[in-house]
């Protein structure tokens, strides 16, 4: 799957929700699906820095494609990084870099969070 196609399965899941509160639940269902982090990653190394949350992030290349891990001790903040993770994990680094994260915008979440 392309990550377009991956943003458009993410605008159709929150598309079928009728308000915010069940927005925010399904984010934090995402984050909750997560898998597990890896110990070794977290590290200040991984530490996203100017978060209010504690959030890490790993990316490691495999076959030539980016794999992204996350963590944040924040609910919906991991299930944030939970939809970047869906999004962009196993993918190529230029495609990556080729795609903006324009789903947030459709999707609406630009304007709940600060």
């Amino acid at each position: 799957m392309t990550i377009q196609e991956k943003q458009q399965q993410l605008i159709d899941e929150f598309e079928s929700l009728q308000d915010w509160d069940e927005r925010y639940a399904h984010i934090i269902s995402l984050g909750k699906k997560m898998s597990p982090f890896p110990e070794e990653y977290r590290s200040d190394q991984n530490k996203i820095e100017g978060c209010q949350s504690q959030v890490w992030m790993n990316a490691r290349l495999e076959d030539g494609k980016i794999i992204l891990d996350a963590d944040s001790d924040a609910m919906i903040v991991k299930g944030l990084a939970a939809m970047l993770v869906r999004v962009y994990s196993d993918s190529a680094p230029d495609e990556i870099l080729g795609t903006p994260p324009e789903f947030l915008q459709k999707i609406g979440i630009d304007n709940h969070l600060s």
